[in-house]
């Protein structure tokens, strides 16, 4: 037993196990089994090529190594990044902790209520410091959520302005530098028309739909945006403000002057600057617009009993749904940091934020009144934690690199520094000194910060805000770690049990993988210093990149996208900017199975292609005819086919490489979605099969947390021809040499959490990754051969084995009145998460079980499902008072003094054995949807304050 090999501690089946293993399954050994699942054709004919498995304890020493080459500075670029003090208590129980970052998308509520209640304080918080009337759950960055914002104000405009084709969108030019990149990807296949320039002299044109100001500017100007947005309204254009979050502690929020739609980054709110991510962004708008609104809100409902509950509210909103009708394609938000960011406010309070604003402020005015003795003058007429300086930048920045400290050198002769709330009295004596050594001035010393508020006294804010108990009651520790505790009891996490969801792959995320996250020599780089500041990272992206090339056997990767999804939309622009550099501007069509991922047709109009969906056949495979039929017909316009590979169905194709070829003979590129990536690696990949660009999800296949609907890493890996069209950033180049605009605001993404996928495949190496893939395809067909007799299987492929996921047929089971909804919320009370529900087949359970779970959980899952088999067995379709109805089953209510129920209390609670020893209570009863649809309610509010008379 070679203990330090870390596969041994990823793999959950143990050598004694397999012969068990192989014998339900009915093979001699693990590869028949492989033989039997893949196509031989496709398989790789040789290992991958990447370095030896390290042990635990050797990466643990070559990343903290690699950590080293990173320079840690004071940096005041700003440009939406800050420094921020990450608060121990919500470090160590939030970040660090496994009941927070192993959860998934709160789908099924009555077993998420923690998490929910901690999205629910965040959106509070942004309703309440932006002025709006209803906040989503969070985006992905500033940037994207700046573009999701244009994207809303041009689906809801007016109908005239729709009838006369009105598209331009002004962008004032003190938007951040990264935002109108991403605005600029992002309008053009939507066919918008960005105009950018100054908010004094915009003429408010009625070509104009929207507009998009900057709140405080880039280099930190505060302009009083009342009169242009006044304005705006009476010529029917709608605004939207990117706004400074800790700033409107302090400042007259955007929504208190008219503003449609705020949004930001809600990083200095006690998130890592991590060189770029993941950081929760932040989305605030009218309750009009809710129907128009990207991601996820949650919302209050009731539960059975008529007890306040929450869950996710507007799930019409999800892509799956809309599909080529969506105007988003995010179908992820950055949860994990936006309960950080929700548990800052709970623990500073409304008192506490304004402290925090206040003292930034009065850093920053200080700072300038200092420079200002020395003769040099600030140019912010207002500001708030950012000033302007007119001096000679190089002599300046010779100086401050010595002291290890960056600012932001505008040009030759203007520098700005941002300041933020981890700033001395130290650090500010170090700038004063910089700055009169490069003056050739006497640096004076100070003592204290001065007071006096540097902005118009109109634009003080004087509205109250975060009055909610909530944010008025936790700001001990003891006090906010039992609360943080008590939500996490609420919430089924990986720690808990298996969460088998297909699609999802909710597989372990190693502690040795995510403990280099917490080190300042990874989490405090910002993502515009300089490279020769960050080496270490540098390395370890380069390296990343490397290894995703040699595993899906392509040439080239951007660590870009923020998720999955817009890894989907990147993947599609670049073959959209292939096509254009060809002269082919008219190759627009993107073909998509209907079994296809949601996310697919709505990734490919917001490409600004248009959807051709291509037929499946009744075993669930692409219908090769129907694809050749309209390959063929729009041959001079075929742009791409979308495919998932192993299928949606859980299968791979046979036909897969003849598929690719009738794309390639008709001029189209091949987009591979990679969210069943994790079945490929080490045995085949997306190259070999014919494919020419794919997204990779980080969560899935290599092993970031969920996070309960985020951290989101989606990279694209593309073949040569694809190389240079890979997307940059316009602070820090990136990309190719015909490289598009950017996809996120940051140059490498969520960069932080790029350190778990790099951990991932350093330790397992070659030989672990393909093991691991080989385990994942043991692991389902060992729950499918399990669960035959009970359930049947609805797809196979040609041998009769499923891939590394499978769907359960469950509509027969409506002739015992059991919907399958009704078995996802019973295997709560036998202590397990549903797999994913009614996708991609309504009506079915789609189950994937991972890798990392060893025999003993799979037996017990396999234990539960055939024991709610049973209790369908005995339900009939007259008797709606059953067991599997009434599910989930709460402590309160097994432990009430009446019992009207004809089943035992035992049979609710405990109907086998193992879950005495471990039981998970759900804290509410099944969830009203109907009825939270009916009275939205986004924010801490008592519920009897809007219970139906």
């Amino acid at each position: 037993m070679k203990t330090d090999a870390f596969a041994l501690r990823h793999i959950g089946t143990t050598e004694n196990d397999l012969p068990k293993m192989l014998k339900t399954i009915g093979v001699e050994s693990l590869e028949q089994l492989i033989y039997e699942t893949l196509p031989d054709d496709i398989r790789l004919k040789s290992d991958l090529d990447l370095a030896p498995a390290m042990t635990e304890y050797e990466f643990a020493k070559h990343i903290a190594a690699l950590g080293n080459k990173n320079k840690v500075f004071q940096s005041y670029i700003g440009l939406g990044y800050n420094q921020a003090i990450v608060p121990a208590v919500i470090q160590r129980n939030v970040l660090e902790n496994p009941g927070w970052y192993t959860a998934y998308t709160p789908y099924q509520a009555e077993i998420a209520q923690g998490r929910l209640e901690a999205i629910l304080n965040f959106q509070t918080t942004v309703i309440e410091l932006s002025g709006m009337e209803i906040a989503n759950a969070s985006l992905l960055d500033e940037g994207t959520a700046a573009a999701e914002a244009m994207a809303l104000l041009f689906d809801v405009r007016s109908r005239d302005q729709k009838k006369n084709n009105v598209c331009k969108f002004f962008v004032s030019e003190e938007i951040l530098p990264q935002t109108l990149s991403v605005l600029q990807t992002r309008s053009t296949p939507i066919g918008v028309e960005l105009v950018v320039g100054n908010h004094e002299t915009f003429d408010f044109s009625t070509q104009f739909f929207g507009a998009i100001l900057q709140y405080p500017g880039k280099f930190g100007q505060i302009h009083d945006y009342a009169g242009f947005i006044a304005k705006a309204k009476t010529n029917e254009i709608k605004v939207a403000v990117a706004a400074d979050i800790l700033s409107l502690a302090i400042l007259t929020p955007p929504g208190e002057i008219g503003a449609d739609v705020v949004l930001g980054t809600t990083q200095r709110f006690g998130i890592p600057l991590g060189y770029g991510g993941p950081h929760a962004a932040y989305f605030a708008t009218k309750e009009e617009y809710k129907r128009s609104m990207p991601g996820r809100i949650i919302g209050v409902t009731i539960d059975t009993d008529g007890n306040r509950a929450l869950r996710m509210a507007l799930q019409t909103r999800e892509q799956h749904i809309k599909r080529d009708r969506a105007t988003s394609n995010i179908c992820t938000a950055q949860v994990l940091l936006s309960v950080m960011a929700g548990m800052y406010a709970v623990y500073h309070g409304p008192k506490g934020l304004q402290y925090i604003a206040g003292k930034v402020h009065a850093s920053a005015v200080t700072l300038a009144n200092e420079l200002e003795k020395l003769g040099l003058y600030q140019i912010n007429s207002a500001y708030f934690d950012t000033i302007v300086i007119k001096i000679d930048a190089k002599k300046v920045k010779q100086i401050a690199e010595k002291h290890e400290v960056n600012f932001y050198y505008i040009d030759d002769n203007t520098i700005s520094i941002s300041l933020n709330e981890t700033v001395s009295i130290d650090d500010l004596n170090t700038i004063i000194s910089i700055f009169a050594q490069a003056n050739g001035k006497q640096a004076t010393t100070i003592s204290g910060l001065q007071n006096g508020n540097q902005f118009p006294s109109n634009l003080e804010r004087k509205s109250a805000f975060l009055k909610h108990d909530v944010f008025n009651k936790y700001h001990s520790e003891s006090a906010l770690m039992r609360y943080i505790k008590m939500l996490e009891r609420k919430d089924l996490a990986l720690n808990h049990s298996m969460i088998s969801l297909g699609s999802c792959t909710m597989k372990l995320n190693a502690a040795s993988e995510m403990l280099p996250l917490s080190t300042a020599q990874w989490n405090n780089i910002h993502p515009f210093a300089p490279l020769d500041q960050a080496q270490g990272y540098q390395e370890m992206l380069t390296k990343l990149e490397q290894q995703l090339n040699v595993i899906t056997g392509f040439a080239g990767t951007t660590l870009q996208p923020n998720s999955g999804a817009q890894g989907e939309y990147a993947g599609l622009m670049v073959i959209r900017a292939y096509h254009q550099s060809r002269g082919d501007y008219h190759r627009n069509i993107a073909l998509i199975p209907s079994s296809a991922h949601g996310t697919n047709p709505a990734s490919a109009a917001m490409a600004g292609m248009q959807v051709v969906v291509t037929k499946t056949l009744e075993n669930g495979n692409i219908d090769v005819d129907d694809l050749r039929e309209k390959a063929i017909l729009h041959k001079d316009n075929l742009s791409c086919l979308m495919v998932t590979y192993p299928s949606t169905h859980g299968v791979f194709e046979s036909a897969i490489i003849e598929i690719t070829k009738l794309i390639h003979d008709n001029g189209g590129q091949v987009y591979m979605d990679g969210a069943n990536m994790n079945a490929q690696v080490g045995l085949t990949n997306p190259a070999t099969i014919g494919a020419d660009v794919c997204h990779l999800n980080l969560h899935k296949t290599f092993a970031i947390p969920h996070g309960g609907g985020g951290p989101g890493v989606g990279p694209i890996c593309v073949a040569p021809q694809l190389v240079p069209f890979l997307p940059t950033n316009p602070i820090i180049q990136t990309g190719g040499t015909s490289a598009i605009t950017a996809i996120s605001a940051a140059p490498w993404g969520s960069a932080l959490a790029c350190l778990i996928s790099y951990g991932y495949i350093c330790m397992l190496g070659a030989e672990g990754l393909t093991s691991a893939t080989k385990h994942a395809i043991l692991n389902a067909n060992y729950i499918k051969e399990r669960l035959n007799g009970h359930y049947a299987t609805l797809y196979s492929g040609e041998m009769g084995r499923a891939a590394h996921e499978m769907i359960l047929e469950c509509r027969p089971f409506k002739e015992k009145g059991i919907e399958v909804t009704d078995i996802a919320k019973r295997l709560m009370d036998y202590g397990f998460h549903a797999p994913t529900v009614s996708f991609p087949v309504a009506g079915t359970l789609m189950i994937e079980p991972t890798e990392s779970e060893d025999l003993d959980e799979l037996d017990r899952f396999c234990d539960a499902m055939i024991s709610i088999r049973k209790e369908i067995e005995a339900a009939t379709i007259e008797d709606k008072n059953n067991i599997l109805k009434n599910a989930p089953h709460t402590l309160m209510m097994v432990t009430t003094d009446t019992w009207n129920f004809p089943y035992t209390r035992e049979q609710a609670a405990f109907p086998l054995d193992y879950i005495a020893e471990n039981k998970f209570w759900p804290t509410v009863r099944r969830v009203d949807e109907a009825y939270g649809d009916r009275n939205l309610v986004c924010s801490c509010a008592p519920i009897e304050a809007y219970m139906e008379n």
